[in-house]
């Protein structure tokens, strides 16, 4: 069942310098722009602000445009790497191993962060929280550019990590208490699209700049780093004034007694949907990474591909789970239980995974790779972020994300760096994508096991005019 609309952010006056009103914008049941509706907030605190930002409170929209611009930086960034993977090989005398070793030191930090980051995020401000670490993953792509050898390049990634670590929980703890319960799976799905086009513009954009323009494979880096600092600066502008409002919110509720006990809380977080959910996550997610990783390289080596055409044949993925997340996200929220649609697309998965690699007919590698954008990862995520919504507490959204990308992200530790020593130890890259369509098909198996979603609701606090602004 779906959360009840009593947990919404109660419609009433929010004190001065908290961004206006929790009215339309987050309740409508439309995503519909909510900004000329919403009252203009102060923002004046006391206290100097390094960057300016807007007094005025952002609505749905802005709040998907700009959490989808910011995964299109987050995984350009992090897949800048896949195409030049073969030069810097060749420049370095790396194996496949210590390859898959680059991708593997990111994600050990980007995991780690995911817990934590959800539990500050929750308590000192979302939107802080993934400023700062958006700035910090921009630094450390620009200084992965500046990096002389291996080892330095191994610390600036792991740097990288931790700095897009911040972004996950946060984002999804905010949309899921800014859109209603029945658009929340299409909002998610929206934002999702831009690590579709992340993927495939860091695919595309390193392979342009370093086999058709020939510049360094550095060079990717410190372009990508910098237009990341500008979209830094444009989440910190628009969306700041959602911390204040939050930070009202829950000083309300802390204030009525509703604040709830810390055992309570963690208990709420590892039911068994909640668990089975992580490890449906976790499977799918190692095959997302194990072919994010090694796809352009399995092309170029296994498959003949030029090495500037493997970006856009891997782009294929990215681009087709576009419209797949939206629709099948469109469709999720029309049912009463999702769950039989979330196993039926983590089967269809898992075949993709194998008939990409088994088939020598090239047309139906390319379908493969289609299909699996229309139902694989992408597409799966919007789903499940509706389905954990609907079995947490409202105020822990952050804190569940946290735990759930954590699980998931655990996978991408251990699958680029397996992927590349399978292909050692083998000879040839095909036995990775096979291990990773295992894994999604024992998840789905799992899953199976879920029961209809279930949580007990909160009613939101009224928010009272109060004399002070908010600090």
């Amino acid at each position: 069942m779906n959360v009840s609309t009593a947990e919404k952010p109660a419609t009433g006056t929010v004190p001065p310098g908290t961004a206006g009103a929790a009215g339309p914008a987050a309740g409508s049941a439309t995503l519909s722009p909510a900004d000329s509706a919403a009252a203009p907030a102060t923002t004046t605190t006391g206290r100097r602000r390094l960057l300016p930002v807007s007094g005025k409170r952002p609505g749905p929209v802005a709040v998907t445009l700009l959490f989808s611009l910011g995964w299109v930086f987050m995984y350009a960034d992090r897949n800048i790497l896949s195409p030049v993977m073969s030069v810097i090989q060749d420049q370095w005398g790396l194996n496949k191993g210590q390859l898959g070793l680059m991708s593997t030191v990111f994600f050990i930090t980007y995991a780690l962060m995911q817990i934590p980051t959800g539990y500050l995020a929750d308590r000192i401000g979302r939107v802080k929280v993934v400023v700062a670490g958006y700035v910090l993953f921009g630094i450390g792509t620009i200084l992965s550019g500046f990096a002389p050898g291996f080892m330095v390049f191994l610390l600036m990634r792991a740097f990288t990590g931790i700095g897009e670590g911040t972004f996950y929980s946060p984002v999804y703890g905010i949309s899921s208490s800014y859109i209603s319960d029945k658009w929340r799976g299409v909002s998610a799905a929206l934002i999702n699209s831009g690590m579709a086009v992340g993927i495939s513009l860091g695919f595309i954009g390193s392979g342009y700049f370093t086999f058709t323009l020939g510049l360094p494979w550095h060079a990717s880096f410190l372009i990508f780093g910098a237009a990341t600092l500008i979209v830094a600066f444009l989440i910190n502008y628009y969306l700041s004034p959602i911390d204040a409002e939050h930070k009202a919110l829950a000083s309300k509720a802390t204030d009525d007694g509703g604040a709830p006990d810390a055992k309570a809380s963690n208990k709420a977080l590892f039911t068994r949907n909640h668990i089975l959910t992580y490890v449906l996550i976790f499977c799918s997610l190692y095959g997302f990474f194990s072919m994010l990783t090694w796809l352009p390289t399995y092309l170029q080596q296994a498959r003949g591909v030029a090495p500037a055409q493997t970006g856009i044949i891997a782009s294929l993925v990215p681009w087709a789970s576009i419209p797949g997340a939206i629709l099948l996200s469109m469709w999720a929220r029309r049912l009463k239980n999702t769950r039989p649609l979330i196993v039926a697309l983590s089967v269809l998965g898992g075949l993709c995974q194998i008939l990409v690699p088994m088939t020598g007919n090239y047309s139906l590698m390319i379908a493969g790779l289609v299909v699996y954008g229309l139902v694989g990862k992408l597409a799966l995520d919007p789903i499940l972020i509706a389905f954990l919504a609907e079995n947490t507490p409202r105020s822990m959204y952050s804190t569940a994300y946290g735990y759930f990308n954590f699980a998931g992200m655990l996978s991408s530790i251990f699958a680029p760096y397996i992927t590349g020593a399978l292909a050692d130890a083998t000879g040839a890259l095909e036995a990775g994508f096979y291990l990773s369509a295992v894994l999604l098909l024992v998840g789905a198996v799992a899953f199976c096991f879920t029961t209809p979603a279930r949580v007990a609701t909160q009613p939101a606090p009224a928010v009272e005019p109060a004399t002070q602004p908010a600090a």
